[in-house]
């Protein structure tokens, strides 16, 4: 499913040059359930940039599901982002003024894919989530853990490839975070492939497979 070979990403500033990932290499097999994880400037971040096809890296070969991102354009890489990657972010990134059916709904519309069919999808993801009777309520109307979920939901509408969850608990309570991990184990039972950047130990041994990173380098994998 996922193959990084020889992965450097560097940045230069005037002279100087920092290797934010440092000739990094590993594989995650389809139906994994994997934890990258270290601590803040480790890299993790940029190598999870990499990975959702957001940056391209200086060197080496990502290739994902059969395609080498690494030699892809911008609006290559755009496309392999809608088709193939479904994203959870720390800070939700949902529409703040738009309900949980919309926000949901929005990748399928930017695929041109019919209201009816859309409304349909968005509902059944926001069940799979616990969330069938919030559809209609606005991110300031959720919990954190809510709008996490709603993120989940619609991580899942395009079928991706992988999910592709960055810090998914960093803005919510405990318990809530034990709720979202469990909606990710379940996915993975299901069959999803899941890579998870996390910081927090507690968190990422919900995964069945932890790689370590530090200094722009794997430590464990």
């Amino acid at each position: 499913m996922i193959s990084v070979s020889r992965v450097c990403k560097i940045y230069k500033n005037d002279s100087v040059e920092t290797r934010a990932v440092d000739d990094i290499s590993f594989e995650i097999k389809k139906g994994e359930f994997v934890a990258i994880m270290g601590p803040s400037g480790s890299g993790k971040s940029t190598l999870m940039h990499i990975l959702g096809a957001l940056d391209l890296p200086t060197s080496g070969e990502y290739i994902l599901d059969g395609e080498n991102v690494s030699k892809l354009s911008d609006d290559q890489c755009a496309n392999i982002r809608n088709r193939k990657i479904g994203f959870v972010f720390q800070s939700y990134n949902l529409l703040p003024r738009t309900s949980a059916l919309k926000n949901v709904a929005l990748p399928m519309m930017y695929a041109g894919i019919s209201k009816e069919k859309r409304i349909g999808t968005a509902k059944k993801f926001l069940e799979m989530v616990g969330l069938a009777d919030r559809i209609d309520h606005t991110p300031n109307q959720l919990s954190g853990g809510q709008q996490q979920r709603v993120a989940i939901a619609r991580s899942l509408v395009m079928n991706p490839s992988i999910i592709l969850a960055d810090e998914p608990t960093g803005n919510i309570a405990s318990s809530q975070a034990e709720e979202i991990m469990t909606i990710f184990k379940k996915l993975n039972r299901a069959g999803h492939t899941i890579v998870m950047i996390t910081h927090e130990p507690d968190i990422a041994h919900h995964a069945k497979r932890i790689i370590h990173i530090r200094d722009g380098k794997i430590v464990t994998a």
